[in-house]
């Protein structure tokens, strides 16, 4: 528009562009359009004629050819013929994306080249930017303020100014892939959170390749991105849509918790057979757990379940919490607690069982004897008893399979449970290869036929490790986790209690 000099009306008769003319159609056409989202195209043209005597005002004479290389003489003194506004629609799942974003702490911030009021309309479209925090200073403003609000006298990036800059800042506009990679740069070396930052950028040009190099995570586009592009990121998003970035970071999630499952199932297994054989060995000579019946466990029974940990699909719920830090421990104090109180109750049967008849005086009980076993003494081990014992282990193990899908204080342990018919064939076809083995094992698995009341016994102890969840959930792992710590560590709780009097 500030390259024309003249404009056609309606009727096709050309008039002189003016200033106030100019102003007005800046302010009531250019800017309505872009704060309605559109971008803004202006149309224009001239004619170069040969000779002066038939010249309009509007034309231009030259006798030669026109040097087209001159731009600056080439695009002065056009004609305006309209000025166009073109939307490029919001995908109506975008929104929608955007908040499950926010939902789970992931704040999306949008870099343009587009008009600061088309970027703002189309920020509020997309829900990157609320109506709260547009009252920010910082939070829409143009790729030339950015550079001044962060750059020192000598041009050079200030740490202190940026940090005050990108904390608010959700819409650039006016950017260029500097801006891009400078505002990269910068949050990942900031150290203004507590934790540091992990950032995922998406583009498409050749330009962007630093940008993309630079972040923790590369999103490229794959239909409209360039080969740069895409071999300077990590993941290529194949239908170019913003909801399979959420995708992403739901499966990355879901990834995650589930090898949390599985390592929270494994070690509460590993543990307790570890603890029971040698407490065993130590007391009795021997192992109620032999070795073939443990290579069951560890290579049937715990592989099967393993698989069923892994295959949980990704749900929504895994966006309704806040992503993990960099730094966090595989194991979190939740499984912490989890591991040991099962495997608590674990052992507390097995070592009843075990000795219980001897050191509580239970084997007058006839009701007793006739569950567990008649004349079954300390120190005088049986097939029979060690079979109860690792029939129980196994249904505790099988059972606590269920517990092991709530890694973060779920208390409801059957949520989703059917969502995955894989987990449940699993847990059956364990149940029914349990009984198989116990009942036709024989010499194979050193094991021999149970009654219908061991049976009955077993399932309860399996049924009871989803009862002690419940109570697990009630117990704040935080401060369980500090009083063990205080424990092993003694040197450590004297300096934590002068540092709280200091």
């Amino acid at each position: 528009m500030c390259r024309c000099d003249f404009i056609m009306s309606a009727d096709g008769s050309v008039e002189k562009l003016t200033e106030t003319t100019r102003t007005e159609i800046l302010d009531m056409v250019v800017s309505q359009m872009a704060c309605n989202g559109l971008r803004t195209i202006c149309s224009a043209f001239k004619n170069i004629v040969s000779s002066s005597e038939s010249a309009a005002e509007n034309e231009q004479v030259s006798t030669e050819t026109p040097n087209f290389d001159d731009e600056e003489t080439i695009i002065a003194g056009l004609t305006c013929l309209a000025v166009f506004g073109i939307e490029d629609p919001v995908r109506p799942e975008v929104p929608a994306a955007i908040l499950k974003c926010r939902r789970a702490g992931v704040t999306v911030r949008m870099l343009t080249g587009d008009n600061v009021n088309t970027a703002k309309s189309i920020a509020t479209k997309c829900g990157i930017i609320t109506a709260d925090e547009l009252e920010g200073t910082v939070a829409v403003m143009e790729g030339v303020e950015f550079n001044r609000r962060i750059r020192d006298d000598k041009g050079k990036i200030d740490p202190e100014n940026f940090d005050q800059v990108w904390t608010g800042l959700r819409v650039l506009a006016r950017s260029t892939p500097q801006d891009k990679y400078t505002l990269v740069e910068g949050i990942i070396d900031s150290k203004v959170t507590k934790h540091r930052e992990v950032v995922a950028v998406t583009g498409d040009g050749t330009n962007d390749a630093p940008a993309l190099k630079k972040a923790d995570v590369g999103f490229a586009m794959g239909i409209a991105g360039t080969e740069v592009a895409k071999e300077a990121s990590d993941i290529i998003i194949t239908d170019d849509n913003f909801i399979s970035i959420v995708q992403a970071c739901m499966w990355g999630r879901n990834i995650y918790d589930n090898i949390c499952k599985f390592l929270q199932f494994q070690l509460t297994v590993n543990v307790t057979a570890l603890i029971v054989s040698i407490t065993a060995a130590c007391a009795i000579g021997e192992t109620p757990l032999k070795a073939v019946p443990m290579l069951w466990i560890n290579l049937i029974q715990d592989t099967l379940a393993s698989l069923a940990l892994a295959t949980e699909p990704p749900s929504e719920h895994l966006l309704e919490r806040r992503p993990y830090g960099r730094k966090a421990n595989l194991l979190s104090q939740i499984m912490i607690r989890n591991i040991a109180g099962q495997g608590l109750y674990q052992l507390s049967i097995i070592f009843f069982l075990l000795f219980g008849q001897s050191v509580f005086n239970l084997n007058p009980d006839p009701g007793l004897a006739a569950v567990i076993g008649p004349n079954l003494r300390f120190g005088q081990s049986s097939r029979q008893l060690d079979t109860l014992i690792f029939n129980a282990f196994v249904f505790m193990t099988i059972f606590n399979l269920v517990n092991a899908r709530c890694i973060h204080n779920e208390r409801n342990v059957f949520a989703r449970f059917f969502r995955n018919p894989f987990f449940v064939a699993i847990f059956l076809t364990l149940l029914g290869t349990q009984a198989i083995v116990v009942e036709f094992g024989g010499n194979a698995f050193k094991t021999t036929g149970l009654t219908w009341q061991q049976w009955l016994l077993c399932l309860a102890f399996g049924l009871g490790s989803l009862l002690w969840y419940q109570v697990l959930v009630c117990i704040p792992a935080k401060r369980l986790t500090n009083r063990v710590k205080r424990v092993v560590h003694p040197s450590r709780r004297s300096r934590d209690e002068q540092s709280s009097k200091a």
